[in-house]
């Protein structure tokens, strides 16, 4: 079974930056897509980024600020965050799924089905 725990969320002030981890247990033979979505109370969860073998994709309200990579050590998928606005507010999600025949770098909630518990970002202005 695959498990996702998020860290590294807290409170920061407007313009500060917030690297968030994803620890990774589980996986079984095969590859994984990886990515980072958020949600705040009332909307929908959104995408942010996603990642797959050294290739990245990235919402355009994050792109220029927001990094994602990933330890091929231990699988820890990290979200670097700089230039923080209020609006990016949100609770932090990781998810993952085994690549299928459509391959990975989505940003849509359905194509992932492993999800882990969620860290809060608070941007303070």
């Amino acid at each position: 079974q695959v498990q996702l725990v998020e860290s590294g969320g807290g409170s920061v002030q407007a313009g500060g930056s917030l690297r968030l981890s994803c620890g990774v247990s589980g996986l079984t033979d095969g590859n994984y897509c990886m990515a980072w979505f958020r949600q705040v109370p009332g909307k929908e969860r959104e995408g942010v980024a996603a990642f797959y073998s050294g290739s990245r994709v990235y919402a355009d309200s994050v792109k220029e600020r927001f990094t994602v990579s990933q330890d091929n050590t231990d699988n820890t998928l990290y979200l670097q965050m700089h230039s923080l606005r209020p609006e990016d507010t949100a609770m932090y999600y990781c998810a993952s799924a085994l690549r299928g025949a459509r391959g990975c770098l989505d940003l849509y909630e359905a194509a992932y089905n492993y999800w882990g518990q969620g860290t809060q970002v608070t941007v303070l202005s």
